[in-house]
């Protein structure tokens, strides 16, 4: 009764972390299912019922227990061993994709910054050399300006 109510409450518990938001409670509601597995192969072997699954331990008129369900629970347990490191794995690469993310957008806005001031400069030359300039980038002349680039 008590592995029923064990494997219940662990799968309800995993269950709710995995619909939740957030990437580290997926992780942890991962892991808790993972436990459920474990616990639910755990009892189908029946180990309460039957004695150890070693040849001369316990006594001679007890069945011995099963040991395949202790070797699915090995195997079981390295798997979701490997599931979690690769969860949190990409937890923290998402992590510092973000950081990346925030760090070139802080570049952004100082070249966006640079580039208003730059613009000011060449705005506070007065009216014509902004003429000039517009001019230089069409490839026509400015106002005034024979082309001959002579003044």
């Amino acid at each position: 009764m008590t592995t029923a109510l064990l494997v219940a409450v662990l799968a309800a518990g995993g269950t709710a972390l995995v619909l939740q938001r957030g990437p580290l409670r997926l992780v942890i509601g991962f892991v808790l299912l993972g436990h459920v597995g474990t616990v639910l192969v755990l009892a189908s072997g029946g180990g309460d019922r039957r004695g150890v699954p070693l040849l001369g331990q316990g006594p001679e008129d007890v069945p011995l227990g099963d040991p395949l369900p202790q070797a699915f629970v090995l195997t079981a347990v390295v798997i979701a061993f490997a599931i979690t490191v690769h969860l949190l794995g990409v937890l923290r690469a998402e992590e510092s994709a973000a950081e990346d993310d925030e760090e070139d957008a802080d570049v952004e806005v100082e070249q966006e910054r640079r580039a208003r001031s730059r613009r000011a400069e060449q705005g506070a030359d007065g009216p014509s050399r902004a003429r000039e300039v517009a001019a230089d980038e069409a490839g026509t002349p400015a106002p005034g300006d024979d082309g001959t680039g002579a003044s």
